[in-house]
């Protein structure tokens, strides 16, 4: 007698469903402080949805969170344009070089006038005038800002020629986020690795796929299409010091990622909220993380929060085997697999943690 099985072939899985693992390995855990003092260079404190109420908090809770966990210097990315950059500043001003904020695009901007490059880059130089310490540019650009004409923007746009220009003359380190993770790109069907994670936030699913040679057409850019404008855009602007948000936007393509940091001097990355993919090809990872350690920062594109850090720490720090990524011990929140800890040397941990970023983003302020 053959018994059916409980689920169709086309079934996604249960929302209730949490395997839990059952092995029985040596954890050395997570560590509540790195081994040596870390800069945060990815994080939000802003008006943003991702700062999870930080924009309302002072500078003595922000002291208290990064001294208790032992970050030593932190990257604001919310810092924007005009006023609101000033207000951001002004906010972290007594922890002097504790704090570097960054500035911002105006995308809406762009849909109502030509030359809204060269505006932005006079909007620059204002920035860092008032204190801006680098430029943050989120994957809103290739992805969803239109010009006047109502076309996609392109990531290699030339029309954004001089705000990269003048990032590179005012000495502004450019943090960017192009594309996301190849899944992202993907139909949203029972092979897509993070379905669980898209019906959650179906605004982070870029499909279906914009027709090649239309920008003024409804869809989405492939992830390789925005990969090859961003490395147009790092090999056409030489001296400008880009940092590749989230493993330089390829976590799952480390060869591509190493192409690029072979090639271009002004190329780095960081490592915020990407440890889920890093961990689940830990030899590979160890190797690119050893091989490039000079040129990687330390970032969690996450609040302030303690859980959150110390997991990023065990991750750099210990060889523990199949342990979950997400700070609460979750089944994993961008899809269902454990990692594993890298167990860098001490050299590499240096790097990593705070010499890259000290010398990229807070050289002017120790």
């Amino acid at each position: 007698m053959t018994v059916a099985p409980a689920h169709g072939p086309d079934d996604l899985p249960l929302p209730d469903y949490r395997p839990t693992s059952q092995l029985r390995v040596r954890w050395a855990g997570a560590p509540a402080r790195p081994a040596l003092p870390a800069v945060d260079a990815h994080n939000h404190l802003g008006p943003t949805p991702f700062s999870e109420g930080w924009s309302a908090r002072d500078a003595g809770s922000l002291e208290a969170a990064m001294d208790a966990s032992g970050i030593a210097a932190i990257v604001d990315l919310d810092g924007g344009q005009g006023e609101a950059l000033k207000r951001e500043i002004a906010r972290w001003e007594r922890l002097d070089s504790k704090v570097a904020v960054f500035a911002g695009l105006d995308y809406e901007m762009w849909a109502s006038r030509e030359d809204f490059g060269e505006e932005e880059a006079r909007r620059l130089a204002t920035s860092a005038a008032a204190g801006a310490r680098g430029l943050k540019v989120w994957k809103t650009l290739g992805l969803r800002a239109r010009d006047s004409h109502g076309r996609l923007v392109a990531v290699d746009d030339h029309r954004l020629d001089p705000v990269w220009s003048a990032a590179g003359e005012l000495g502004l380190p450019v943090t960017i986020h192009v594309a996301d993770p190849i899944a992202f790109f993907r139909p949203l069907d029972r092979t897509n690795e993070r379905w669980e994670e898209l019906h959650e936030h179906p605004d982070w699913h870029f499909w279906p796929r914009q027709p090649a040679g239309h920008p003024e057409a409804a869809g989405f850019p492939g992830v390789d299409d925005l990969m090859a404008g961003l490395e147009t855009v790092v090999a056409v602007h030489p001296n400008t010091t880009f940092i590749g948000a989230h493993v330089g936007c390829a976590a799952e393509d480390l060869d591509r990622v190493s192409h690029m940091l072979a090639a271009y001097a002004n190329w780095n990355v960081d490592l915020a909220a990407r440890i889920a993919e890093l961990g689940r090809q830990p030899y590979t990872a160890r190797e690119f993380m050893c091989r490039w350690a000079d040129r990687i920062l330390f970032g969690t594109d996450s609040p302030p929060n303690a859980a959150a850090w110390s997991v990023n720490f065990r991750f750099l720090e210990t060889r523990d085997e199949n342990f979950p990524y997400d700070p609460d011990g979750g089944p994993g929140s961008q899809g269902r697999w454990a990692i594993t800890g890298m167990g860098l040397p001490h050299d590499v941990l240096s790097l990593i943690y705070a010499e890259n970023a000290r010398r990229l983003i807070f050289r002017a302020g120790g």
